[in-house]
């Protein structure tokens, strides 16, 4: 019987100098992880929060720059209201049991999507714990909270409407800078490498602009089961890959000769 890699095995064969710099992962799969062990969907959500930890510890110890996290959907609304209420007070409890860790790891905390939308004691938890991190330098964590990436976009196309409307921008100044600037994630890199768990293969609505050339990773694990070494090895097929962005291989590997 072949022994399974270790976690220190995994990461001495990961290249840390072709780790992307802005992780995105789509943390899918926690309802049918507790449902498939005869427990209540909200352990499901626990389990998770468990695999967030995980996520956010490894990716800040090997360096990633930006680690953005799809925790709940504008569709997600849609969902039992039970549920939904567990949900936002299960974030409130990891914001304030992750306080002091993502202080002393220099994680600012930061979040996107219709906040306005959350409830009153999630949304007090979430800008204290962002106030008080600002000050972060290690990693950014975004929190995707209320999310939808039409919205966004749609919303940033108002922002330059309104500039134009008010003499502010010219209608050809409207680039992809602009677009760019006016989107929730501005002070952010693009996303290099999507992740999403549970088999699903899509990206339902999520950072659309941002996810343009990223890598794209699909694991058959639910999230709760995506832990530190599901992630190094996630990783380690990211550095595996030749990122073109329209380019030949040939010009590639004879750009990265010439640096």
């Amino acid at each position: 019987m072949t022994k399974e890699p270790n976690l220190s095995d995994l990461e001495s064969r990961l290249d840390k100098s072709s780790l992307p710099r802005h992780v995105a992962v789509i943390m899918d799969g926690n309802g049918r992880w507790a449902q498939r062990q005869g427990l209540p969907r909200v352990r499901g959500h626990e389990a998770g929060a468990e695999s967030v930890r995980a996520v956010v510890r490894t990716c800040r110890r090997l360096g990633v720059e930006a680690l953005t996290l799809y925790a709940f959907s504008e569709e997600n609304w849609a969902r039992p209201k039970a549920e939904v209420a567990a949900l936002w007070k299960l974030l409130g409890r990891f914001l304030k049991q992750e306080r002091a860790e993502m202080l002393a790891q220099g994680i600012r905390l930061n979040a996107i999507g219709s906040l306005h939308k959350l409830p009153t004691a999630t949304a007090q938890a979430l800008r204290k714990v962002m106030a008080d991190t600002a000050g972060g330098r290690q990693m950014v964590l975004t929190l995707a909270l209320s999310y939808g990436g039409r919205q966004e976009l749609t919303e940033a196309a108002r922002r330059l409407c309104r500039r134009v409307a008010a003499g502010q921008l010219r209608p050809e100044d409207v680039d992809e800078a602009a677009v760019a600037a006016s989107l929730y994630t501005h002070d952010l890199p693009d996303v290099d490498f999507l992740i999403r768990t549970s088999g699903e293969l899509r990206v339902s609505n999520f950072l659309l602009w941002q996810m343009a050339y990223a890598e794209f990773y699909f694991t058959e694990l639910h999230f709760p089961d995506f832990r530190e070494a599901a992630l190094v090895e996630a990783l380690t097929e990211y550095a595996r890959r030749q990122r073109r962005f329209g380019q030949t291989g040939q010009q590639v590997e004879e750009a990265a000769r010439g640096r």
